[in-house]
């Protein structure tokens, strides 16, 4: 099994920017892709931004004020967020995709999520 432990929420003013650390051990091997995914009350679960071997995502919404950083060795994902608004504000969760063969079904593996506040 997989453990994804987010951590580097809080509050911040707009214009600030928070780095968001996520974690992952246990069974890490055939992990492909790790990003961000966030959720603001009443609302769905939106992809932020994610690494893999195919190279980088951002959504059009962060694109040019995130960024997402993959560490193999330390087997985290970093998600460095600058210029923050107040539409930031969400609980941000971290995601892992995990294949472990090629007929193997994929499994998408979350964190319990770190709250981020963007207000003055």
């Amino acid at each position: 099994q997989v453990q994804l432990v987010e951590s580097g929420g809080g509050l911040v003013q707009p214009g600030g920017s928070l780095r968001l650390s996520c974690a992952a051990s246990g069974s890490i091997s055939g992990i492909y892709a790790m990003g961000w995914y966030r959720q603001a009350p009443g609302q769905g679960r939106e992809l932020v931004a994610r690494v893999s071997s195919g190279g980088s995502y951002y959504s059009d919404s962060v694109k040019g004020r995130f960024t997402v950083l993959g560490d193999n060795a330390k087997n985290t994902v970093v998600l460095q967020m600058s210029s923050l608004e107040p539409a930031d504000s969400a609980v941000y969760y971290c995601n892992a995709q995990r294949k472990t063969s090629p007929s193997a079904p994929t499994y998408f593996l979350w964190g319990q999520g770190t709250q981020v506040t963007v207000s003055s």
